[in-house]
């Protein structure tokens, strides 16, 4: 059922640009919207990470994967278990770029009565390609929205475009990111326990980043859209001067409906984990309990009544009830 109700919205959200173009709509879907997206993705990406960065952490629940540091002779894990502030460092910057601990993951299955742990490296590879190719793509976006273009970007746009068929790039990364949302895509269909415990939530994303690579490849290869109209509206954007130049086809405003439709679902969507990683006390925390006492930044005074207190107020009943006194 979560697969097919993320699907036919998927197909909702690439006719309602289509229909809406077809009716005149063109500023809407082409400024309107994304404005919106835009201003709905700044302010839920602040109020999650207020809410989370607000969360008390009453505990060091550093997760660790290698030895703590202790004695001398003991050798301990700078990386798995860090004990320093540049060892949380080292830590967040691996799992970040190369997903560390997803890499050592294993697969456990029975096989004649026994647990065995098998080598499971396909969906950290899988997940790597397409987290790397996105952040790629998103770069080489940034041509559109800047002139003159950054050195930078141009030099990974020729970089993703190295191989050519006569004048036309071809991207690597759009391979890369195809091929990656397919195995994520069919992991979750195909593998029953994770068919089982799949929601929309899991789909629908998929699905929209499915549908936003598909339409930018077939502008791409096959429509063949003017990109210096899509330049000027890009620019007209960026700079608060929109515009929307005669020549757009309609199928990058289903690109961009889609691409808009996404950045306002991030915040509140299992995506935000991008932000996330970054306030996850089983991550940016030092694994120094036993050398440094961790004290909860948000503890209050509490009004404590002592023992001293208690007794002064309770003395004679406590006498009275042949409960034993400090002060006679």
């Amino acid at each position: 059922m979560a697969l097919w109700t993320s699907l036919i919205v998927t197909i909702v959200l690439v006719l309602l640009p289509i229909a809406g173009v077809a009716a005149g709509g063109t500023f809407l879907f082409g400024v309107v919207i994304p404005y919106l997206a835009v201003a709905v993705f700044v302010v839920g990406f602040i109020y999650r990470i207020v809410r989370w960065a607000s969360t008390p952490v009453p505990f060091n629940i550093v997760l660790t994967g290698g030895q703590q540091r202790s004695l001398d002779w003991v050798k301990d894990s700078k990386l798995d278990s860090p004990f320093t502030k540049a060892g949380v460092i080292g830590r967040m910057a691996l799992e970040v770029l190369c997903f560390r601990s997803l890499f050592r993951n294993v697969k456990a299955e029975l096989h004649d009565g026994k647990l065995v742990y098998r080598w499971e490296k396909w969906l950290w590879l899988f997940g790597l390609v397409f987290h790397w190719s996105f952040f790629i793509i998103i770069v080489r976006h940034l041509r559109y929205f800047t002139e003159p273009v950054p050195a930078l970007v141009s030099g990974l746009d020729r970089l993703d475009g190295m191989f050519r068929f006569g004048y036309q790039a071809f991207y690597l990364t759009d391979v890369f990111i195809v091929l990656a949302i397919t195995f994520l895509f069919l992991r979750r269909v195909v593998i029953p326990r994770v068919k089982y415990i799949s929601l929309t939530a899991d789909y629908f994303p998929l699905f929209l980043l499915g549908g936003i690579a598909t339409t930018g490849i077939l502008m791409k290869y096959v429509s063949k859209v003017d990109i210096t109209a899509i330049k000027e509206l890009a620019l007209g954007l960026v700079t608060f001067h929109p515009v929307i130049p005669a020549g757009v086809d309609g199928i990058f405003f289903v690109h961009l409906f889609l691409a808009s439709t996404l950045v306002a679902y991030f915040p509140f969507s299992k995506l935000m984990h991008m932000g996330g990683i970054f306030l996850s006390p089983t991550r940016n925390l030092a694994n120094n309990c036993r050398a440094v006492r961790h004290i909860n930044p948000w503890n209050y005074p509490v009004d404590v009544h002592t023992y001293e207190e208690y007794e002064e107020e309770f003395r004679d009943k406590m006498i009275a009830a042949g409960i034993p006194v400090e002060k006679g």
